[in-house]
């Protein structure tokens, strides 16, 4: 068995080395670049730290400052992929956290599950791009591993630090407190507390420690722009159209909708926990935080091809215990594919050809995809529901 990891572990890596490199020659070869923009913005904003200025100064850039000081060696060994090396690294460190987390599974069936993750062209892509999802992947799961070993103090500071990268993880706090209640025993509060206080003394000492540096900027641009963006710039999610529009008008609606879009996207992704109230397992716990993320980012303001990463993460331990038939799998595969090609051939057209297919081309391709998930999301939470009713029904026999 551990023949077979490492043999997979290194196929992952010389999948990602290939992607890598043949992302440097389009680069230096072809007018449209391999790199995703963002990489640029990390790039831009590390060296104007490295230059003692605030990474801020860079227009766009609206993160926390650790993620431009982890790219700083961009500037001191004067070589701008090392940021992309580093983000492979803790995509692979993710998809290792994925098999120790599958270890309950048979040596076949966990190398199939952890593929999903390791050899994943989607995964690989983002990640040899530049995009930083991999630190935050790999924060979540490492928050799951330890405390799915219960060393609830150190679960605590990885989940802490997850926060702080991105804000949206903060909805994971609902299940894992339903799941520490209902399986702590006796010294549920204790570990609860334990966990909730360092996640807590993470994100404040971290916030201070920045806030020190870069005072009111670094909280304006970190967290209180993506509560107030109004991001119309063409991508997946349904509100894209609405809030394009809106922001043309010479005289603003009164009614704004950035604000409101909030709403059925919070809703939504915390009822998905009353199926962990119902069945409290370690498994139905990872269930119910793909079916969040899920949820999430279908009803987000903003959705681009990365944020696909939040939730693809959880999709091996979703994968393990479903009753979904294979020819079931197949056509959700095709419906969610299908209807993502139809939005990125529209984007196509806008973004290299410069064709007007706001509408009705991207406005009715991002109302299919939406519904497209809508669908999968419903198929998803019906499979959760009869998982935890066979268990709970051979329970009682």
């Amino acid at each position: 068995m551990a023949k077979a990891i490492f043999s997979l572990i290194t196929i992952s890596f010389v999948l990602r080395a290939a992607f890598f490199s043949y992302g440097v020659y389009q680069d230096s070869h072809f007018s449209v670049k391999y790199t995703d923009i963002d990489y640029y913005v990390f790039h831009d904003a590390a060296r104007h730290v490295f230059e003692n200025s605030s990474p801020y100064a860079r227009d766009t850039y609206r993160y926390t400052p650790l993620l431009c000081w982890l790219l700083l060696p961009n500037h001191w060994l004067n070589w701008i992929h090392f940021g992309k090396l580093l983000f492979v690294i803790f995509d692979i460190l993710t998809g290792v956290l994925i098999l120790a987390l599958l270890k309950r599974c048979t040596p076949r069936t966990r190398l199939i599950l952890a593929s999903v993750w390791l050899l994943n062209p989607m995964v690989i892509t983002i990640s040899t791009r530049g995009n930083s999802e991999s630190l935050l992947s790999f924060a979540i799961m490492l928050a799951l591993f330890l405390l799915e070993k219960q060393q609830y103090a150190l679960a605590g500071l990885a989940y802490g630090l997850s926060i702080h990268l991105k804000i949206y993880p903060i909805i994971y706090s609902v299940p894992i407190s339903i799941y520490v209640f209902n399986t702590g025993g006796k010294y549920w509060l204790l570990r609860l507390v334990t966990m909730g206080g360092l996640t807590i003394s993470v994100l404040v000492s971290l916030g201070l420690l920045m806030y020190h540096y870069y005072g009111d900027e670094f909280v304006q641009h970190t967290y209180i722009y993506h509560f107030i963006r109004t991001d119309h710039r063409h991508n997946f999610s349904v509100w894209n159209i609405l809030l394009y529009l809106d922001s043309s008008l010479k005289e603003r609606t009164s009614i704004d909708w950035a604000k409101y879009a909030f709403a059925p996207q919070i809703i939504i992704s915390l009822s998905v926990c009353y199926l962990l109230w119902e069945y409290t397992s370690w498994e139905n716990l990872l269930n119910v935080l793909f079916l969040q993320t899920l949820s999430f980012v279908t009803y987000n303001k903003v959705c681009t091809s990365q944020y696909f990463i939040w939730y693809l993460i959880f999709l091996p331990f979703y994968l393990k215990d479903t009753m979904l038939t294979w020819k079931t799998g197949v056509f959700m595969g095709i419906i969610w594919t299908g209807t993502q090609a139809l939005w990125l051939y529209n984007g196509y057209e806008l973004e290299f050809k410069g064709q007007n297919v706001f509408y009705p081309g991207i406005f009715f391709s991002s109302i299919a995809f939406f519904l497209s998930n809508i669908y999968l999301l419903s198929i998803f939470i019906t499979d959760c529901k009869k998982r935890g009713a066979l268990v709970t029904l051979k329970k009682n026999i």
